[in-house]
């Protein structure tokens, strides 16, 4: 039997930025660990623009130069009060249409496009009926998760405040950025994201004897989940009656937590957690908080039942995203306890 311990410092050993070699012979590395477990290892190859990442910081500094136009209309008495209000609403409008066509690669940016692809582990012939999913790639930028969310909250403080100000100019005069870091920089070793996830689907794949699992290796989940929305749109069969446990960052301490989209995650989070309490991992069952974004949203978009399991504390959320994302001092025990306890019957 393959050496998890073994293939986990090899595979922590690269950073995984999606579309280079090193995130390329992680995916090797992985593979042949799944293979040799007993699993068909099928390689789903696709393309994305890493431009997408800019898909957010647009919509900020967009927002910046729209706060300038709009300054003059409502302070000032010349225009109309309904003027500030249409192009508050005109340039929300095309802000939000270009920042999503950039963040889904629709609007390329004069990016050259990158290959990467998902490994899509089976064993037997049964339909699948649960996919343990784990992304392998990494990312560094200028700010980290905790960052990224800070300027989500202040992006969306700032439209709730020219939304409201825009509202007062239609009864007179109104009496009087963040996001730009989120380009790529440097390299991240991704220990915690996502080479714990990716520890405790190698574990669940270890321990597992239904053939109805199968394991979910995605790629460039860090440029907009793009391989889980590929998987998605591809699977067909595959999905049908199936229910998704993505894992993603699961550190070492905080509060484990079950983390659902809808009604139906929220189900199967209830169903699952008594495989992890019953392994002495007790979880939270939660939402997705706003500003995070994992492999289980495309599913859950689908109409398919996913949750994603995550431990994580806002120190590990300074780390991730930033070359600071190492092994050192990092224990995949829990890690590999959660993939232990998600192969139980």
């Amino acid at each position: 039997m393959p050496s998890l311990d073994r293939t986990m410092r090899q595979v922590l050993a690269l950073p995984r930025e999606a579309g280079t070699p090193a995130a390329a012979g992680a995916r090797d590395l992985v593979a042949a660990h799944l293979e040799a477990l007993g699993y068909r290892v099928e390689r789903q190859r696709f393309q994305f623009v890493p431009s997408s990442l800019n898909g957010f910081p647009l919509f900020g500094a967009g927002l910046g130069g729209l706060a300038l136009l709009l300054l003059p209309l409502l302070s000032g008495a010349n225009a109309p009060g309904w003027a500030a209000a249409l192009l508050l609403a005109g340039g929300l409008s095309a802000l939000a249409a270009a920042a999503v066509g950039v963040g889904l690669g629709w609007l390329r940016l004069g990016a050259a496009p990158r290959e990467d692809a998902n490994l899509i582990a089976t064993r037997g012939d049964a339909p699948v009926r649960r996919w343990i999913v784990a992304h392998l790639d990494t990312k560094a930028q200028a700010q980290s998760m905790a960052g990224r969310l800070v300027a989500v909250w202040v992006i969306g403080l700032a439209c709730a405040a020219l939304i409201a100000l825009a509202v007062v100019r239609l009864r007179g005069p109104v009496p009087l950025s963040l996001a730009g870091r989120g380009r790529l920089r440097g390299t991240s070793p991704g220990a915690r994201d996502n080479g714990t996830g990716v520890t405790g689907a190698l574990a669940a794949a270890e321990h597992l004897r239904d053939a109805g699992t199968g394991i979910l290796i995605t790629g460039a989940e860090e440029f907009g989940l793009v391989g889980a929305r590929v998987f998605v749109s591809a699977a067909g069969e595959r999905l049908r009656d199936a229910a998704i446990v993505n894992l993603d960052t699961i550190d070492q301490e905080g509060e484990l937590a079950l983390v659902s989209h809808d009604a139906r995650g929220s189900a199967l989070a209830a169903r699952e957690a008594p495989r992890l309490a019953a392994a002495g991992l007790p979880a939270r069952l939660r939402r997705l908080p706003l500003g995070i974004l994992t492999d289980s949203l495309p599913f859950a978009r689908a109409g398919v039942p996913a949750v994603t399991i995550g431990r994580l504390t806002w120190r590990t959320l300074r780390t991730i995203h930033t070359p600071r994302d190492t092994a050192d001092g990092l224990s995949l025990e829990t890690a590999e306890r959660v993939g232990r306890a998600l192969a139980a019957n």
